[in-house]
Order: structure tokens, then C-alpha cells, then sequence
């Protein structure tokens, strides 16, 4: 696989530009199409073909890959009007690299087995470094003799492509692992102001913790890049994605009946932070909250915290 094979990639945000860019650099033709024809330049400028629509990039391509921010974004596109599933050709494979709905990425993969091509839920974890660098992981669910095929394109934008189980079951996995984070998250900002407010350096305690049982699976170095800095802008996770992600995972709860109290905490932190304006602030950003209850500031100079990571 390689230059012969044309791949249609649509989104071209923070995360799809990157794994279009790295798809590119293994060689492979894309036709490409976002909201923002803009957006693409820099995939055109290096021998990508535009779409004008979904449907477009689903006629001239094998593959079809979309990464976009929620899940009416993703039904727009997959089964809209123009939508891909209207040029699809018999055979033909979509991945969908969002964080989106099982409910959703199950309905779609049957409107597109009616028309005999294949759907596969294939959300990707890594962040922006992830899909600038490679490293990332993509977790598909779907058509097993699908993601075997293509595996070696999946392998061009990732390092780390798991098949995880019939349709849906990659979406699970994705929401599973963020909404751990972010109520981890919550976790956290409660110790850690407790143990502020109880006199103990920020930076110390930190230290402290972080070569505990716990700290040495590196958990709390998280904790580095906007926490312990108070520094949350620009975003690495957008706090209206964040809040899309927990929303999405609690839902999945309600709908199995699995009592999730913790991630409905979570959502409501997330929620009252979306509520201060704060949506396009890193979702870290939420964790301000409890500092304000607790009526402390956690604020570290970073080249304390840079010193902290030489010392490793």
C-alpha cells in the first residue's frame, strides 16, 4: 500500500490535520475536505486533491477517514445530504477517528452495510504531540478483514492500532479511557488543594506524591503541563471536547444502567466550567473550580517545575 492507494481524509482541525500530514508523508494520495477550505492548504500545498463535499471524497477514494469534533458533526457528514454514504462505492471502508456515540457509530455501520461498504469506529488517543509525532494509539471496532486490510494505513498515523471488538466497541474503549481522566482529574484537584490548604508546598507535595506506589506509573506528571503552572491557554483538549467526551460517557452509563457517580460528578465540574466561558480553554481549566471552593491558588514558576523532570 502506498502512493497507489487514494485516501479520503474529512476534518482537518487540531487532530486531522496532523494524521492527514502524517498519512502524506508515507505517501499516500488523499482527497481531502473540511468546513474550511483553508484548512487544507497545507494538505494541498503537498499534492492533496479537494472535495467539495463528503460525497466527492467518497467517489475518488478507497478509504474514507473523518475526524471531527462531535457526533451531528459525524452523522452530518457520514449520512447527510452529500454525506459519504451517498458515494460510497460497494467494498468501500470509512473510519471514523472521533470520540462519538456507540449508539451513533452502530446505526451508522448498518446504513452503510445496506449499501455494502464498511464503517468502522476507530477513535485515536495521543492529543496533538500524538498526531504530530506518530505516537498514538487507535482503537477500531468494526469489520475485523477490514481493519486487517488497512492496518498498514492505520500504522502510518499511529504506533499503537488495536483492534478491540465489533462495531462500537472502540468507541466504548475511547470513552472508558478519557472520562477515567477526567474524573481522575476531579480526584486530584480534591487532594491536592486539601493538601495546600493544609500548609504544604504546592511543589513539595507534589514531589512528594509522585514517587509513591501511585506517582511512579507517572499518573500525577500530568499534572506538570497546566495544573501546577496555572496555565491553561492555549489548549492541548479543548474543555467543550472534554465536556463531550464525559457527557457521551455518562450517557452510556444511563443507558446501561451502571451507576457512575463519579462521572457524573465529573460532568458536573466540566459543566460549570463550560458555564464560566471557558470552552475553548484547556479542560484542566475546570480544576480552577475547586481551588476557588477550597480558597487556595496552586501557581508554580515552570522552571521549578522543568527542574523537577531534570532531576529524573
Amino acid at each position: 500500500m502506498g502512493a497507489n492507494l487514494n485516501l479520503g481524509f474529512i476534518g482537518l482541525g487540531t487532530m486531522g490535520a496532523r494524521m492527514a500530514a502524517s498519512l502524506q508523508r508515507a505517501g499516500y494520495q488523499l482527497i481531502v475536505n473540511d468546513i474550511r477550505r483553508a484548512a487544507a492548504e497545507p494538505h494541498l500545498q503537498k499534492g492533496a486533491e479537494w472535495a467539495d463535499t463528503p460525497r466527492q471524497v467518497a467517489e475518488a477514494a478507497e478509504v474514507v477517514f473523518t475526524s471531527l469534533p462531535a457526533p451531528p458533526d459525524v452523522e452530518a457528514v457520514a449520512s447527510g445530504e452529500n454525506g459519504i454514504i451517498s458515494g460510497m462505492r460497494r467494498g468501500g471502508v470509512y473510519f471514523d477517528l472521533s470520540t462519538n456515540s456507540p449508539v451513533l457509530v452502530r446505526r451508522i455501520c448498518a446504513s452503510f452495510a445496506d449499501r455494502g461498504a464498511y464503517m468502522l469506529d476507530a477513535p485515536v488517543s495521543g492529543g496533538p504531540r500524538g498526531a504530530a509525532s506518530g505516537r498514538l494509539a487507535i482503537w477500531v471496532g468494526g469489520d475485523r478483514s477490514s481493519f486487517d486490510r488497512y492496518k498498514p494505513v492505520l500504522d502510518a498515523i499511529g504506533d499503537q492500532a488495536r483492534y478491540v471488538g465489533p462495531i462500537g466497541s472502540a468507541t466504548v474503549a475511547k470513552l472508558v479511557h478519557n472520562c477515567a481522566g477526567y474524573m481522575l482529574q476531579r480526584a486530584l484537584s480534591e487532594v491536592f488543594t486539601m493538601g495546600v490548604k493544609a500548609g504544604v508546598d504546592p511543589l513539595a507535595l507534589w514531589e512528594a506524591v509522585r514517587q509513591g506506589a501511585l506517582g511512579r506509573s507517572r499518573t500525577f506528571d500530568g499534572l506538570a503541563a497546566h495544573f501546577l503552572p496555572a496555565n491553561y491557554d492555549p489548549p492541548d483538549f479543548a474543555l467543550r471536547l472534554a465536556h463531550k467526551d464525559v457527557s457521551l460517557a455518562a450517557e452510556l452509563g444511563r443507558q446501561l444502567k451502571v451507576p457512575m457517580p463519579m462521572a457524573e460528578l465529573a460532568l458536573e465540574e466540566l459543566t460549570a466550567a463550560l458555564h464560566r466561558g471557558w470552552g475553548e480553554r484547556d479542560s484542566r481549566v475546570a480544576m480552577l473550580l475547586q481551588q476557588e471552593r477550597a480558597g487556595v491558588q496552586v501557581a508554580v514558576e515552570p522552571e521549578r517545575i522543568r527542574a523537577v523532570f531534570k532531576k529524573d
